[in-house]
């Protein structure tokens, strides 16, 4: 396995998911939007996995789980901030889980961090 050449499909990936993310919320599909922004944490996450571990990551949802395979020292805040986000990826899949009510801003907010933790991510590559 190429671990250069997978890390950079993670990242890309991620990145365009991030992209589909952000017109989502210009359409006002809020739920879909962050189910994106969560795919695209995810990624960035797996290319930190296959780093890390020089293998395909698992396949997996859960973002805490995900930054500890990676061995990611990540503040209380990001911590904080990756396992509340795990949500959304739980409502974009499963439809008997608990629905989170979403506006433009709560959903403009949650955006913003994921942006965040995404640059941060980044930069750790």
């Amino acid at each position: 396995m190429d671990v250069q050449k997978q890390i950079e499909f993670w990242k890309v990936s991620a990145e365009e998911d991030f992209a589909a993310a952000e017109s989502l919320l210009e359409k006002g599909h809020f739920r879909h939007c962050l189910f994106f922004a969560h795919l695209a944490v995810e990624k960035m996450l797996k290319a930190h996995v296959t780093r890390q571990t020089e293998d395909i990551p698992p396949r997996i949802h859960n973002l805490v789980r995900l930054a500890e395979i990676a061995e990611l020292c990540l503040s209380p805040e990001q911590a904080r901030f990756l396992r509340g986000f795990d949500v959304y990826q739980l409502e974009g899949r499963y439809p008997d889980s608990a629905q989170v009510l979403l506006d433009l801003e709560t959903a403009q907010d949650k955006l913003t961090l994921a942006e965040e933790m995404l640059k941060w991510l980044k930069a750790q590559l």
